[in-house]
């Protein structure tokens, strides 16, 4: 475990991902700080497939993915990655504009929306408040089966002969005579490529490995569960405020609720501050009459973004042996299979990019 062809720091969804999709092309190492591969943003997510959400540009990525994680092969997944959810935007009077702006921005990009009225809004929501009047409806919106997707490119990426190496941390790496020399906390290894898959630790490896960073910040993202009366139905859709203000869905008859929040955080093991709990709450009260019975869970991920808050795929422009994957905001689950596919082309003449993503978007030359 010593020479590899490429070393991927970080086992979360993005790193797992991309292992799998190079597995058959490259020998591969993924070295992943935690105990456990997908500890922090990949463990934390909300889980929805949802084609408006990063925006216009992040959309393509979303959509590519979607056929995949519908239908996953059988050889991949043996239950269901996705299921059925749709998604319903809503506002109040004065965020009329929120929905000119969500239609016009995604208006040549073939996602369904529906434009809903208040007694259809109420349809979806039962007992939602009565100044709740502007709604969209996305009806092809899905929940995801994290776990279930991670465990599964995990296991791709095995069985084509990656090796993992957990409670690795990556310490420093330098390049001399064609090769990465990595140290970790569990030792050296040699690679030709390093893929930076580390999420919101992405800059710091690159200034570890000599690399100029550029510019990736982790943001802090709450989410609580709540026990309410009466029971969350099943069939509530993801709702998602017009102005960005909260989302929440159901999950087991419980509330899974995020007030939206975006605090720029150190790279760390983050933890929800009470603030925003209260927040959160202050907020789905506004919306819904239904009863708070009990907080039942809360917790934080940091969500890491490129200053123009899209994904940042490629080969750094002034050392291309050094490769970009990373800020993938709160989008890296559900653009994980064309993410990964246009990592792995860049990476391999072998492998084919998804012919409606155009990779330029996110060239991390865009950023220097």
């Amino acid at each position: 475990m010593t020479d590899f062809d490429v070393i991927i720091v970080g086992a979360g969804i993005a790193g797992a991902s991309l292992a799998a999709e190079m597995a058959e092309h490259a020998s591969i190492l993924m070295i992943e700080t935690e105990d456990q591969p997908g500890y922090h943003a990949t463990g934390r997510s909300v889980a929805f497939w949802t084609e408006s959400y990063g925006g216009p540009n992040v959309q393509p990525l979303t959509t590519a993915s979607g056929p995949f994680l519908a239908n996953p092969p059988s050889d991949f997944a043996v239950q269901p990655i996705m299921t059925q959810r749709g998604a319903l935007h809503i506002g109040k009077a004065q965020d009329q504009q929120y929905v000119g702006k969500l239609l016009h921005d995604f208006g040549n990009s073939g996602v369904v929306f529906e434009v809903k009225d208040r007694e259809a809004i109420q349809s979806h929501i039962p007992s939602i408040r009565n100044d709740w009047d502007q709604g969209i409806w996305e009806p092809d919106c899905c929940d995801i089966d994290v776990a279930a997707l991670q465990a599964a490119y995990l296991q791709k990426a095995k069985r084509g002969g990656v090796k993992l190496a957990c409670n690795a941390q990556f310490r420093q790496a330098s390049y001399s005579a064609g090769v990465w020399h990595v140290e970790t906390a569990t030792g050296h290894f040699t690679a030709k490529k390093i893929v930076n898959a580390a999420g919101a630790w992405a800059d710091d490896v690159a200034a570890r490995a000599q690399i100029k960073p550029i510019g990736i910040t982790p943001l802090r993202r709450t989410v609580l569960q709540l026990a309410v009366e009466p029971i969350a139905p099943s069939t509530l859709p993801l709702v998602i405020a017009l102005d960005g203000s909260f989302y929440f869905k159901p999950d087991a008859g419980k509330i899974w609720l995020s007030p939206h929040d975006e605090t720029p955080s150190p790279a760390c093991d983050a933890a929800p501050h009470e603030i925003d709990v209260a927040i959160a709450i202050e907020r789905f009260e506004a919306v819904v009459d239904w009863r708070i019975t009990k907080l039942e869970h809360k917790w934080a991920g940091l969500r890491s973004f490129a200053p123009d808050r899209l994904p940042v795929i490629g080969p750094d422009p002034d050392h291309p042996e050094f490769f970009w994957f990373a800020g993938q905001g709160g989008f890296g689950i559900q653009t994980a299979p064309a993410a990964a596919k246009l990592a792995a082309s860049l990476l391999n003449d072998e492998v084919s990019a998804p012919p409606q993503v155009d990779g330029s978007l996110y060239c991390p030359s865009r950023l220097h």
